[in-house]
């Protein structure tokens, strides 16, 4: 008898970066055995994938996916567990989340949603926080595009990307700041170079010479954490030389002079002075920015994980106000994701002060909306905790329990010394994961979770575009989808206004009544565009709106605002004990915490190990050579690595990539209003290690 193997080729959403990437999985009667390299029509992509992509089923099947609950039997942190039953480890969660509500409250346990899976089972996640009775709901959008969304939210009334890629490819300017997508994001820089060919300027702003920077018109390389010094002089420039647009200015933004009033001491000298950029360089970076005509901005983590997070986007947003690049073809604000769904997560309302749709906890007629859809009288009117805050409270004892889904923050939070403690204080830590990560490590239970191509639903790009990722085969072992495990949990909790789901598309029409952006974007049309629909998309007919704020701006007089701000330092500088600036970024061959492309043999292959770089005259100072083992060492931690002898970094500052668990140096330092750590600047030491 001949037995014919049944070929599949199976349409997904890429799991890693936040551009949408659409490809093929090539499955064998249910196996998946690799990625094929077709174009999808009217994907993002046009086929092409980054080295990340191109190995993304090879993790699927890896002898250490998760196939069974587990339950804790030694110490936290020592990864001593047992097999258990599904019925078995639901019952304990619930057990012991009861208990914990009934003597301390519902603001006694805090909830993790991730950016990692859809946007149904984020929208599960925070629905079953606020039922459970609590705003302790957060995720990794806090530690990347927190600032994004608040500085957004305040200067233009919406926290999202304005315009879809296409735009890149329509500008004449490009300004690329505390962001690197040659690496970050390579098939966006395939956008940024095609410009190029057509004649967009590019300018790019960052402390370390990146890849991006080489194919820079004009390049400045500011000192970390003066971003804003930099932004005002710029647009110092572009008011005093009068190269702003002054028709989009006066009929578009209010609060022009009180800009002007802050900028008038911001001149390009007195920038210098502050962000050691010639004052020349900033001057030539201004006007050419200013008299392109059409101009694209694009930021990520190098702009807004700072203490002064949320100021480096309202300056960043005053100086494309100042020319009229929003709401334009070939015009736009470009915060770039780092996490394949991490837009969607903050649609979903996966923030500790946001609700579905981003509406406000506080409102209190937005906040009854929801609570009406949900069959419920009202919700936690007070903002909760944020992931760094939970972990705060955790240490000191006012969180006793957390359930964390996709995340891992034990590697991706600030100062991971005292992450690790405040999980071992914790009285009851869940942890839902496709393998035992480091911070499944301290969990009481650990659920086994399908991964990406083991479900179905829909992940939200960074363009706002909604995209339906499709089945390509079955979890291994008793791991289940992250939506039916939560269904399974709030079922069990017996919360108010609960519902039993029976599919992702069920959620999806639930997420369509309750979050108006998406009302439009049905599980039906959905699955025939594979191309995508962005949203706002209010109705079925609706072909979803590609580009923001083109006649009006959702405030509510339709005007956006200029947010004036002034140069705030670091939260921390060096000194004489700790004499070094540290920043940390990322790198091509890997992502976040190394969860998946650490199980990827091409990749660690190609980037096996961890390093720090250090400009020559650093590595002079402290007798250290290119390749030797070094310590870095700040007041939170020491980081053993490799040195990586570099231009790339200026004197003075030494850069890390943190996928390997660099954040045990990184400050927990938080931005006031929202609430990220300063991860891009510490003080730090080096020493040779003998």
């Amino acid at each position: 008898m001949i037995y014919l193997m049944q070929e599949r080729l199976v349409p997904v959403v890429c799991p890693f970066c936040g551009f949408g990437c659409r490809l093929y999985i090539k499955a064998y009667d249910g196996v998946p055995v690799g990625v094929e390299y077709m174009a999808i029509p009217g994907s993002v992509n046009e086929g092409k994938l980054c080295p990340k992509g191109a190995a993304a089923a090879d993790f699927l099947r890896h002898v250490d996916r998760l196939r069974k609950p587990l339950k804790r039997v030694g110490e936290k942190g020592e990864g001593k567990f047992k097999e258990i039953s599904w019925s078995e480890a639901i019952n304990e969660i619930v057990t012991r989340l009861k208990e914990i509500k009934k003597q301390y409250g519902p603001d006694a346990v805090g909830f993790l949603a991730s950016a990692r899976v859809t946007n149904e089972e984020n929208y599960l996640m925070q629905k079953l926080a606020r039922l459970f009775g609590t705003n302790n709901i957060d995720h990794c959008a806090r530690l990347c595009h927190a600032p994004t969304v608040v500085g957004l939210l305040k200067a233009v009334g919406a926290g999202a990307q304005t315009s879809p890629y296409e735009d890149i490819l329509k500008t004449n300017v490009i300004f690329v700041i505390g962001y690197n997508p040659a690496e970050s994001h390579p098939v966006v820089m395939r956008y940024i170079l095609k410009a190029k060919d057509r004649g967009a300027k590019l300018i790019v702003a960052d402390p370390r010479r990146t890849r991006t920077a080489w194919f820079a018109d004009i390049f400045l390389q500011f000192k970390p954490g003066t971003d804003v010094a930099l932004l005002n002089a710029m647009a110092h420039v572009i008011i005093r030389d009068g190269l702003y647009d002054k028709e989009f200015v006066s009929r578009r933004v209010v609060g022009f002079e009180e800009l002007a009033n802050v900028l008038r001491k911001y001149t390009p000298e007195y920038a210098e002075k502050i962000t050691g950029v010639p004052a020349s360089l900033i001057e030539e970076a201004a006007r050419t920015f200013a008299t392109a005509g059409k101009g694209v901005i694009m930021w990520a983590m190098g702009l807004t994980q700072h203490t002064t997070g949320t100021d480096n986007v309202a300056a960043i947003a005053n100086l494309g106000l100042l020319c009229g690049y929003v709401g334009r073809e070939g015009c736009g604000f470009f915060p770039m994701r780092g996490q394949n769904n991490v837009q969607g997560a903050c649609d979903m309302g996966c923030l500790s002060s946001i609700l579905p749709g981003y509406r406000r906890v506080t409102d209190a007629e937005k906040r009854k909306e929801v609570a009406s859809l949900w069959g419920v009288e009202d919700l936690p009117p007070e903002p909760g905790l944020t992931v760094v805050e939970m972990m705060h409270a955790a240490t000191e004892g006012k969180l006793k329990a957390m359930y964390i889904m996709g995340e891992n923050p034990v590697i991706s939070d600030p100062n991971t010394n005292h992450v690790r403690e405040a999980l071992k204080k914790l009285d009851f830590l869940v942890v839902q994961d496709i393998f035992l990560t480091d911070t499944a490590m301290y969990a009481d239970i650990v659920l086994p979770a399908a991964a990406w191509a083991e479900k179905e639903g829909s992940f939200t790009a960074s363009e706002r575009r909604v995209q339906w990722t499709f089945k390509v085969c079955d979890p291994p072992g008793e791991a289940k989808p992250d939506w039916l495990i939560l269904t399974e949990i709030g079922k069990a909790l017996e919360l108010p206004g609960w519902r039993t789901y029976s599919s992702p598309e069920d959620i999806l029409r639930e997420i369509n009544a309750v979050v108006p952006q998406y009302r439009g974007i049905t599980p039906e049309r959905l699955k025939k565009q594979l191309e995508g629909i962005y949203w706002p998309c209010p109705s079925e007919d609706h072909p979803g709106t590609r580009r923001l704020h083109e006649e009006r701006f959702p405030t509510p007089d339709g005007k956006a605002r200029f947010i004036p701000v002034e140069y705030k330092p670091p939260a921390e500088l060096p000194d004489e004990e700790y004499p070094l600036i540290l920043t940390t970024y990322r790198i091509v061959g890997h992502y976040h915490s190394l969860t998946m492309t650490g199980r990827i043999p091409s990749l660690t292959k190609r980037w096996p190990e961890a390093y720090v770089e250090i400009n020559p005259r650093d590595a002079e100072r402290y007798g250290i050579k290119d390749g030797d083992r070094i310590v870095v060492i700040t007041r939170r931690g020491q980081y053993e690595c490799r040195a990586k002898v570099t231009t790339a970094v200026p004197p003075g500052v030494v850069g890390a990539p943190w996928h390997w668990g660099a954040n045990v140096l990184t400050n927990d330092a938080l931005d006031p209003e929202a609430k990220i750590p300063e991860f891009k600047v510490c003080a730090c030491k080096i020493v040779k290690k003998e």
